[in-house]
């Protein structure tokens, strides 16, 4: 079977800038294209940056779609970027975002890796308020179903900003130290 991985860093916003995000996806993707035997790993991740594409929401929802769709034994999605939480959602902001579109919405992300036909989905999001993922702010619920084989790792929770330091992500940083001091840890994603 396949492992596919999508991996995503947006520096470039319009009006807040970040330094790392696109460090944080390079960093990512090196870790997890090959084993700690030098075997492939994830078939060359999927990296899409603001510094080689111009990213926006459609764009970015219709990768999340195309990286859930097919069967895999393990289909991976890293975003690195500016996160925001509304009354209605949180979201995965994307450059061309404005006040009632801010990017892909949290749910939108879930309810694909809920119907993906991967048997494991992992979802790594390094935002600032990743940690909505999950909650329904419409239903009331603080948990969404979220199906057996799905795996969310958040920088923060859904009122926290998440860190950059040194040029990246601290949170990407602790991540990427923890399946590089593991030397099987990416093998088992």
């Amino acid at each position: 079977m396949i492992r596919r991985a999508l991996l995503v860093g947006i520096d470039d916003y319009p009006n807040a800038s970040l330094e790392g995000c696109v460090n944080d996806a390079n960093a990512m993707a090196r870790i997890l294209r090959r084993n700690h035997d030098e075997s492939a790993n994830f078939s060359p991740p999927k990296i899409i940056t603001s510094n080689t594409a111009r990213i926006t929401r459609a764009s970015l929802l219709e990768s999340i779609d195309l990286l859930f769709r097919d069967e895999a034994e393990v289909a991976l999605l890293y975003f690195s970027g500016h996160g925001t939480a509304t009354r209605l959602d949180g979201f995965l902001v994307t450059p061309d975002a404005k006040r009632y579109d801010e990017g892909v919405g949290l749910t939108q992300v879930l309810t694909l890796a809920n119907k993906s036909k991967a048997s494991e989905v992992v979802i790594i999001l390094d935002s600032c308020f990743s940690g909505a993922f999950g909650q329904v702010p419409a239903t009331g619920s603080d948990l969404a179903n979220i199906r057996e084989g799905v795996s969310v790792l958040t920088a923060s929770r859904s009122t926290q900003m998440a860190v950059e330091i040194d040029g990246g992500g601290l949170f990407t940083r602790l991540v990427c130290s923890c399946l590089l001091y593991t030397s099987d840890a990416a093998d088992d994603l």
